[in-house]
């Protein structure tokens, strides 16, 4: 960008970040299989789909199906990784939590992994006009804006770069260098003096390699104590266990109900939970409780019906979940089981 169209911004180097740390040499893997490549495309879409894709490239073709292709980092790639926690208020780290949430590539963090990453933030208080990132530039951090505003300028052939759209206090961008070896894809400028908190993709990889291991020992110990699952072999209970979300609910709230369209399944981690059927006079008649290891949510997926039963929260409750393609491209080998079991209720366990 010119500096008639920036105004002569500063350039965010001289704020001194500090020096992203080396990793490994770049190894482009595949971070999903192909079964999956479909679900990250369409989730990119439907979370990008009115905003400029940051990381993306200015030449990306949306409409093409690609490999998402990234620096490979090993748990074991940087030994001296220490995890940050940098102090903040309450109010900033709520903002930040919020902000991570709402991202795609963070929403199968649980709450410690929520935390791990507001944790490590760094505060970056940046003056007006100035480049934050730039078009074409390598990419090497994640940032959310506490306050203040930016614009973001597109250019495409070397033409004049032009406003696109602008952040305010609660937005973020940059996320998509952390997972792409690609360049930055528009040039941000702040408007007013804001505070931006930043990720860097090193520290951001490692809490992700870390914490995407912890998650899948977790899972699939939880697994191995599932009788549904037992029959399975090691590798396919290993296949779930990197589907697996955990989604928790507080007492007496509803997790399913009864006649709403069901699109996932249910196990649950800790906690119990309770079936009730509507009665013919209308009044609820509880039909199971499910504690650990059980599940539901299985028939309206299995026979594409409503649900049969409304589930709620008994205490805090901690439930494993698998959307409707995961669940009928894992638990196929257990179908039968299910076939079955379902049949030993009228709408419930």
């Amino acid at each position: 960008m010119s500096s008639e169209d920036a105004g002569h911004p500063h350039d965010l180097q001289s704020l001194q970040f500090p020096p992203v740390a080396d990793s490994e040499p770049v190894d482009q893997t595949h971070l999903t299989d192909s079964s999956d490549e479909e679900d990250l495309d369409d989730e990119a879409r439907d979370t990008f789909g009115s905003m400029p894709t940051m990381e993306a490239g200015a030449g990306h073709n949306r409409g093409r199906r690609t490999s998402v292709s990234a620096e490979s980092i090993q748990p074991s790639a940087n030994p001296n990784y220490v995890r940050k926690a940098i102090p903040k208020t309450s109010e900033q780290r709520e903002r930040i939590r919020l902000a991570v949430q709402n991202n795609f590539l963070f929403k199968n963090f649980d709450e410690e992994q929520y935390q791990d990453v507001v944790n490590a933030m760094e505060e970056k208080r940046v003056p007006a006009n100035t480049t934050v990132i730039e078009q074409g530039a390598v990419g090497d951090f994640f940032y959310i804006v506490e306050s203040g505003s930016l614009d973001c300028f597109i250019s495409k052939d070397n033409a004049t770069p032009h406003k696109v759209t602008e952040y305010s206090a609660g937005g973020s961008f940059g996320e998509l260098a952390l997972m792409y070896n690609a360049p930055r894809a528009a040039t941000l400028i702040t408007t007013s003096e804001s505070v931006l908190w930043a990720l860097d993709r090193v520290t951001f990889r490692s809490i992700l390699m870390e914490n995407t291991s912890r998650k899948r020992r977790m899972y699939e110990s939880f697994l191995e104590e599932v009788p549904l699952l037992r029959s399975l072999e090691p590798y396919e209970r290993h296949k779930i266990a990197d589907a697996l979300e955990s989604v928790y609910f507080d007492d007496g709230e509803e997790v399913v109900k009864e006649g709403d369209v069901g699109d996932t399944f249910y196990m649950v981690e800790s906690g119990q939970a309770i079936a009730y059927k509507n009665g013919p006079d209308g009044a609820k008649q509880q039909v199971y409780r499910y504690e650990k290891g059980g599940y539901f949510g299985e028939l309206a997926l299995l026979n594409d019906s409503p649900r049969a039963a409304t589930v709620v929260a008994v205490g805090r409750l901690k439930c494993a979940t698998l959307g409707k393609k995961a669940f009928t491209r894992l638990l196929g080998p257990v179908r039968e089981i299910l076939n079955r079991n379902s049949e030993n209720y009228e709408g419930s366990k």
